[in-house]
């Protein structure tokens, strides 16, 4: 593996194929088929397209600040560079390393998830010989370089919007009653927990933020990354929003939170959106739903790997980390970066395999609510982090980007932590105890990040941010 430069691959991606690393981090498929039933039956109800509505908000408050702070700065580190620019190297290293967790364990997660959906298409062998045939499918992939990982991603996520979006367009024209009037009103928006409604949808708009991260790699940064990170959150937001709305429309919002929680009941949560697929576009759906479910955590899992392996670049280029970890191929990829994110998913994944756990309820649930939380605070110090760089560095930019809509944005994130941690044994579906701890790892690896960060004070490069 040799060297032939000391950057990533420059001008190797345009809006579109950022737009598909976004898109697949997220998982359409994988968020609607999972998260909308839960949400419906646990939050509320027939108003969860206002919960989508309203995180989408949320974050575009957020992304407003986000794309300020990324004309000044364009870094594949991105939260780390972002954060380390406002608020101090040190804090920007400690959110490296919250970061690294976050995107390390949702990969982790979607294995377990991909894993038991790839063994049932196939109808043999356990969940842990897929996922690790995957990993070194995901490890090849990342070595080839951005451009070929991003065509792959763009046939898998296109198939999962054409599919979600025929059924949305043909329930649109064929449903007798929309009922817009009683979904999207204050009432039914409110009714039953919206917190915890408005917790699966911010979890939905995960991996938004991946935007900034190929920066560097991306024709004209300066333009292509604050329109990639706008389309990303009004799409995706609307797309759900959309889509949960027909779902509504179809099983009636009387009926909608019984249809959830009896496919819930029966184990297949997936069932309620895949009934209503096949009932509006045939039978044919069934299948092709089970394979798209099974392509759309691949083309998450792929894109997540893709943007750790970015982070740790830019770690080890700005010493952080060992230069070495920084080393590119022919290329252009961080070829070292990606072996090393492949070790530490497998040590994620590997006790729960050996533990024979069952990967859906503990490993995808419990990792999912974790990394949802480590980067919501991450969310957070970053709009902290835009006020306060340019206040200091830049005084007269103007208010409304750099300090009102960061400052809303902060507190809409606090409220979302807040909701979230109090709701977090529902979102996990496990206990007290084990919500605990978990919860508690995202200090833990704060503090790490922090003790490395003072611990390397002497040798990372003092231009880290710039």
């Amino acid at each position: 593996m040799s060297v032939s430069t000391d950057r990533l691959k420059p001008n190797a991606l345009g809006v579109v194929g950022i737009l598909f690393f976004v898109f697949s981090a997220q998982a359409p498929l994988t968020g609607i088929a999972g998260a909308a039933p839960l949400a419906i039956v646990l939050g509320n109800g027939a108003g969860l397209p206002m919960a989508y509505l309203a995180a989408g908000l949320i974050i575009l408050l957020f992304s407003i600040g986000f794309v300020a702070m990324g004309r000044h700065v364009v870094h594949a580190g991105a939260f780390y560079a972002y954060i380390g620019r406002g608020l101090g190297q040190a804090t920007g290293i400690t959110s490296a390393a919250v970061a690294l967790f976050a995107y390390n364990v949702i990969q982790a997660a979607m294995y377990g998830l991909y894993g038991v959906i790839v063994a049932g298409l196939f109808g043999f062998g356990p969940w842990w010989v897929w996922t690790l045939l995957t990993m070194a499918i995901v490890q090849a992939l990342g070595a080839l370089g951005i451009d070929i990982g991003a065509r792959v991603l763009a046939v898998l996520v296109a198939a999962e919007f054409s599919l979600l979006g025929a059924f949305a367009l043909v329930t649109l024209f064929t449903a007798d009653n929309l009922t817009a009037g009683e979904v999207f009103s204050l009432d039914t928006a409110l009714s039953g927990a919206p917190g915890v409604a408005l917790m699966f949808a911010i979890a939905s708009m995960f991996g938004f933020e991946s935007t900034a991260i190929y920066g560097e790699e991306a024709r004209d940064p300066q333009k292509t990354v604050p329109r990639a990170t706008y389309l990303a959150v009004v799409i995706v937001s609307g797309f759900f929003a959309f889509v949960t709305w027909m779902l509504v429309a179809y099983y009636g919002p009387q009926n909608v939170v019984g249809a959830a929680g009896a496919a819930l009941d029966a184990g297949d949560g997936a069932g309620f959106v895949f009934a209503a697929v096949g009932g509006q576009l045939g039978d044919w759906t069934g299948k092709v739903l089970e394979i798209l479910l099974a392509t759309s955590l691949f083309a998450g899992i792929l894109a997540f790997h893709n943007s750790i392996t970015r982070y740790l670049y830019s770690l080890s280029r700005d010493r952080v980390l060992h230069h070495s970890v920084g080393r590119l191929n022919r290329r252009h990829a961080p070829g070292l970066a990606g072996a090393i994110q492949t070790a530490c998913v497998l040590l994620l994944v590997l006790p729960f395999a050996l533990l024979g756990q069952d990967p859906v309820l503990t490993l995808f649930s419990w990792f999912s609510g974790v990394a949802v939380v480590a980067m919501m605070v991450n969310y957070f110090l970053t709009s902290v982090s835009v006020i306060v760089f340019f206040r200091r560095e830049a005084p007269g930019s103007p208010v409304l980007t750099t300090l009102i809509a960061p400052l809303l944005g902060a507190i809409g994130i606090a409220l979302a932590v807040w909701v979230i941690i109090a709701n977090f044994t529902t979102l996990i579906g496990g206990t007290t105890a084990t919500a605990a701890w978990l919860i508690g790892t995202v200090p833990a690896v704060a503090l790490a990040g922090f003790a490395v960060a003072i611990a390397r004070r002497r040798v990372i490069n003092p231009h880290v941010v710039d």
